[in-house]
Order: structure tokens, then C-alpha cells, then sequence
């Protein structure tokens, strides 16, 4: 799923989009290939006749063209799953715990092509790319302990001859619909479970940058341990997503997407008796105390608000300055200084500081909310509008200053190269302004206290919480554990929780005498 704007484009902006695209892609729409579904262990052309392109971000260079598959597609991709589904939950965990060691190795052997595909489709650095795809890795990795994680419960002698077992097993048919700005990443973070603990998987990746997805399944198609049928995958937009939210044969969703949509699909899917998963939106903020060193500083409020393009769910893109209104001063111009010189352009380009945003039409609404924020009076410390560079889809690192610190610029997911600024005076109250807000998904704090980091770590309203670290993601072993309205359901993505969603508790009490 594509993440939702705040507002739509102005008919101006989507002309001038429509212009970037016409201009630069239609020779190349012509001779790309179609994407085909894999569908039961074939590749399989998609009933849809209707195609969207996916295209390098850097260079609006159309990479393939991906089938809008519909209900018919999706149908065939669930019944397949099903059809697997007996046989896949009657092989020992062990033997798939072996498959899931094999397809480690594949991801392993194969990580630099994955990584330049990520950096080619979705436009991130390579150096980020990389990152992500062993991020993925480690997912797989935690996965293959699902022979210990499966382990039930038993308690002897509850009565006279009485005996209570739990046992674990699968949910049954599960599919992951998946965002654009971990294209290989997010994938791993559901498919490796959820066949771990039995399952049969289909995934639907997002129509703007799918290719990473679909060498994943490539992969795992060459693994004979992992029969026809167990992995699925299904092109498409809005119809498909809707089509698996309905399918009464899906079990259970994932999802990772923003808040708007993260919504709609736990109502619509959990209507319809699916377990479900929805990781949503973000407005991450990062409290600097005055205390704090200053290179761990700069490196991790520059990196987490502008690493990606600030296209992360984790991305820090509000710094709360804490202290005398002197300090904050010297910190903001810090801040904006630095930021000013990192180098924007293509992620394959190792000079590349800040890659493209997925699309022009991003950085065109990414443009609209600094536009929105500077007709309501905030201070644009840093401006990065510059026009879209190559690919149309450039905009370097922006610092704001709003007016009004509830404004929407202060409090909404912009999802681009923004960060916004907000003075406190104290820590008490920058912890009181953060969780006003309605998102929970993660915040920092960068102090040299352990007093101060152990009050913001008692006192955030947030899943996820850095000390001195910009971008506080937690590694496979542990949830991504969003609050709020970072998250609808109640399991959380990788952790313990991932091995409790993917299976359904079963208690026996049995009498012998």
C-alpha cells in the first residue's frame, strides 16, 4: 500500500507531475516487462488487464510495469494456500525450522543484488539499503528458533486423573501487505514466521516498488523444502489489498502502511474474522537536552530525520529542544548548518547523503505542508525545495521552526526530508507535549543523565524509546512494539509476539483411569 498523503496535490502540482512522468517514461513504459503473480509455485500472468509502472525514483527509468490484480487473482492465490495449508502444518517443525536455514542462506548469498534492487526501486542509499536487507536477514535468523518457540504447556493432576496440555498450532491461510519504504525488509519481517509456525503465505508488496519482493519469492521458489503453494504472491493497488481484507479463507493480516489505512484494515478485516496486525503511522520526536553530546547530537537527529528522506515509520522529525533559550539557539543553527551540507541525489551514488523521495508526486505534497506550515507563520530555518533534481523526486533537508507547536507540521506524518523544531523548557514538559500527540510509535532522548534518561524511559507514551540513538529500532529478538495510534491490533511485529500471532492456542484436558 502506498502511504497516504495529508492533502491531496493542487491541480497545478499534479499537472507538473503528469508532465515529469509523460516526459521521462513513456518510451520505456512501452518495452518494460509486466510483473506476473506467483500463484501455487508458477508464475502466472495477472487476469488484470489495467498496469501501474514502477520506476527508479533517481532517474523516473520505468524498472517494470505491475498488473492491478483483482479479486480473481487474489481468489487463486488464497485457494492455493489452502490447498498447501494440510500438508505444510504436517511437516515437523524442525524440517521447517531447516527450510528457513536454507532460505537464510539464499538471502545471505544474494544480499548485494537485493540491496542495489532496493536502491534502484525504492531509491534509498546503498548504504541504507544494505542495512535494511540485513535487518530482513535477522528476522529469518530469530524465525529458525521456531521449534523451541512452539513448545506448549502441560500441568499434571489438575483433578483425579486430569491432565491439561496447551498446544500451538497455525493460524492457517496468512497474507502481509506490505509498504514501499522497506520493500525487502517488512516482507521479512512476517513471511519467515508466519511459515515457521505452519502457515501458508501471500504476499501483496506495494505497487510502487514490488521488484525487491519479488526476488525474495524467486528465492524461495528455488527451495525445494518449501512445497508449491506455501508461498504466494499477488501484484496490485487497492483491489488486491480489499480482496484479501474480504477473502474468507485469509485468516490473518498484516500490514505496515499509514495510520489512515492501517485503520481501514483492521476494521474491514477484523469484520470479516481475520486476526490482524496493523502497523500504522509516526511522529517521532527526539528531546536533546542540554547536557547532551553534541556529536551524538548531529549524528543521530541528522540521520534519523533525514536518512531515507525521512521515509521511515522510525524517523525522528521532531527535535524538542530542552534548556536556556540561548542553548536552543546555538542547537538550531547547529542543526540546520549540517544539515545543509549533506549532498542529495541518486542512492547509488556513494556520495549520496539524502536519496530521492519514491515519486515526484511525494515531493510535491511534501512541498505543500512546508508551504502549508509557512503561510501560518512558521520559520523556515533550512529550505530544501530545489526543484526535484534528475528524477523529479529531490527535496534536501528542510528544518522548521512552527508558530504554533500543535500545528500540523509539529503534529502529522509528513514522510519526507522535514524536520520540525519545538522549544521546552524543561524535560517534565517536553515529555507532557510528546504525548499529547496522538501517535506512540518511538521517541529518544539524547542526554549525558541517567537520571533524565530513566524519567523519559518511565515516562514516554511510546513503544519504542532511544537513548542516544536517533533511530531506536529494536532487533528481530525483541516486537516493534508501536502505541497508539502507531498501531491497531495487539501483537506486535518479530519478538515473541510474532510466533503468538501466527498460532492459535489449543488446551486438552483428557481423564484416564
Amino acid at each position: 500500500m502506498t502511504i497516504e498523503p495529508q492533502r491531496s496535490a493542487t491541480e497545478g502540482e499534479a499537472n507538473t507531475v503528469q508532465q515529469i512522468t509523460t516526459s521521462s517514461t513513456r518510451a520505456s513504459d512501452a518495452t518494460a516487462r509486466v510483473l506476473t503473480n506467483y500463484i501455487g509455485g508458477e508464475w502466472i500472468p495477472s487476469s488484470a488487464l489495467a498496469t501501474a509502472p514502477t520506476r527508479n525514483p533517481a532517474t523516473r527509468e520505468t524498472l517494470a510495469l505491475v498488473p492491478l490484480s483483482g479479486q480473481s487473482d487474489v481468489a487463486a492465490a488464497v485457494h492455493a494456500a489452502a490447498d498447501a495449508a494440510e500438508e505444510w502444518r504436517a511437516t515437523s517443525p524442525l524440517a521447517r525450522a531447516r527450510a528457513l536455514f536454507v532460505l537464510r542462506d539464499r538471502l545471505a548469498a544474494h544480499r548485494h543484488e537485493l540491496s542495489l534492487l532496493v536502491t534502484r526501486n525504492m531509491g534509498k542509499t546503498l548504504e541504507d539499503a544494505r542495512g535494511e536487507v540485513e535487518r530482513g536477514i535477522e528476522s529469518v535468523e530469530h524465525a529458525c528458533a521456531v521449534a523451541t518457540r512452539l513448545k506448549g504447556q502441560n500441568l499434571e493432576g489438575v483433578a483425579r486423573d486430569v491432565d491439561v496440555e496447551l498446544f500451538r498450532q497455525p493460524v492457517g491461510v496468512v497474507a502481509a501487505i506490505t509498504p514501499f519504504n522497506f520493500p525487502a525488509m517488512i516482507p521479512l519481517w512476517f513471511l519467515p514466521y508466519a511459515i515457521a509456525c505452519g502457515n501458508t503465505f501471500i504476499l501483496k508488496p506495494s505497487e510502487r516498488d514490488p521488484l525487491p519482493g519479488e526476488r525474495i519469492v524467486e528465492l524461495i521458489g528455488s527451495i525445494d523444502a518449501i512445497p508449491a503453494g506455501v508461498v504466494n504472491l499477488v501484484q496490485g493497488g487497492h483491489d488486491a489489498v480489499n480482496a484479501l481484507l474480504d477473502e474468507p479463507l485469509v485468516d490473518a493480516i498484516s500490514f505496515v502502511g499509514s495510520a489512515r489505512t492501517a485503520r481501514h484494515v483492521y476494521r474491514r478485516a477484523s469484520e470479516s474474522g481475520k486476526r490482524v496486525q496493523a502497523l500504522g503511522g509516526a511522529k517521532n520526536a527526539m528531546v536533546l537536552m542540554p547536557d547532551a553530546d553534541p556529536e551524538l547530537v548531529l549524528k543521530g537527529v541528522l540521520g534519523s530525520a533525514f536518512g531515507a528522506a525521512g521515509q521511515r515509520c522510525l524517523a525522528g522529525s521532531v527535535a524538542v529542544l530542552v534548556g536556556e533559550l540561548e542553548q536552543q539557539d546555538l542547537l538550531r543553527n547547529r542543526i540546520a548548518e549540517t544539515a545543509a551540507q549533506l549532498r542529495t541525489g541518486d542512492g547509488t551514488d556513494q556520495a549520496t547523503d539524502v536519496c530521492p523521495l519514491i515519486a515526484p508526486e511525494d515531493r510535491l505534497r511534501v512541498e505543500a505542508e512546508i508551504e502549508r506550515a509557512e503561510a501560518e507563520g512558521a520559520t523556515i530555518v533550512l529550505d530544501g525545495r530545489q526543484g526535484g533534481g534528475a528524477g523529479g523526486a529531490e527535496l534536501a533537508p528542510t528544518v522548521i521552526e512552527p508558530r504554533d507547536i500543535e500545528s500540523a507540521i509539529a503534529r502529522e506524518e509528513i514522510f519526507g526530508p522535514v524536520l520540525t523544531l519545538v522549544r521546552q523548557p524543561d524535560l517534565a514538559s517536553a515529555i507532557a507535549w510528546i504525548n499529547r500527540g496522538r501517535y506512540g510509535n518511538a521517541s529518544s532522548i539524547f542526554t549525558s543523565s541517567g537520571d533524565a534518561a530513566r524519567q523519559f524511559r518511565w515516562g514516554i507514551q511510546a513503544g519504542m524509546v532511544g537513548v542516544n540513538i536517533g533511530v531506536a529500532a529494536p532487533v528481530a529478538w525483541f516486537p516493534f512494539a508501536g502505541w497508539k495510534s502507531s498501531f491497531d491490533g495487539d501483537l506486535h511485529a518479530n519478538g515473541d509476539d510474532a510466533f503468538e500471532f501466527y498460532t492459535r492456542k489449543k488446551v486438552v484436558t483428557t481423564r484416564w483411569r
